[in-house]
């Protein structure tokens, strides 16, 4: 398809990848492809009512995680308890919440990997360069606005191109 793979999976066994920019279903496709070919196994999170037969051996084996998001607040809890019971899990995340632009990402991440210890990755995919990586470490603070602002920064000036280029702001 084109794409170039740039950094193998994180080498912890436990730790959360960014997914910037989220614009198109696509995305999953490139960046599950993309980890798999270097040899990660990439857990994401799906609403729990995908976990029927035939479909929930299926998504469990791409590497799916149910969430129950009928309480929303409560799906970092969820993941959480989830990501401290396993002995590995590489939890890909797009802090954007939707494949829509906004302006404002969603914190769970932070939320997850202050509560869990667990290394955040600035994974990225840019359609333009048809690159797709795990991208650099970002140490967390305790100030989540401060965090947000560095990772927004990290971001804009990557210059990355979604799928859809009006889907993305940064």
């Amino acid at each position: 398809m084109g794409w170039k793979a740039i950094e193998p999976p994180a080498p912890e066994n436990k730790c959360i990848i960014l997914g910037v920019p989220h614009t198109s279903v696509m995305d999953f496709i490139i960046s599950w492809l993309y980890y798999t070919s270097v040899g990660g196994k990439a857990n994401v999170m799906v609403k729990a009512e995908f976990f029927v037969w035939p479909l929930g051996p299926l998504m469990r084996h791409l590497g799916a995680v149910p969430v129950d998001r009928k309480h929303g607040a409560n799906i970092a809890l969820q993941m959480i308890e989830k990501m401290r019971k396993s002995e590995k899990m590489h939890l890909a995340i797009a802090p954007e919440g939707t494949r829509k632009a906004v302006a404002r990402w969603k914190t769970g991440f932070h939320t997850i990997a202050r509560a869990t210890g667990v290394p955040v990755y600035m994974g990225y995919f840019d359609w333009n360069t048809k690159r797709v990586g795990r991208g650099q470490r970002i140490e967390l603070t305790d100030d989540v606005n401060a965090d947000m602002e560095r990772i927004k920064a990290h971001y804009r000036e990557m210059h990355l191109v979604g799928k859809h280029k009006d889907g993305f702001i940064c």
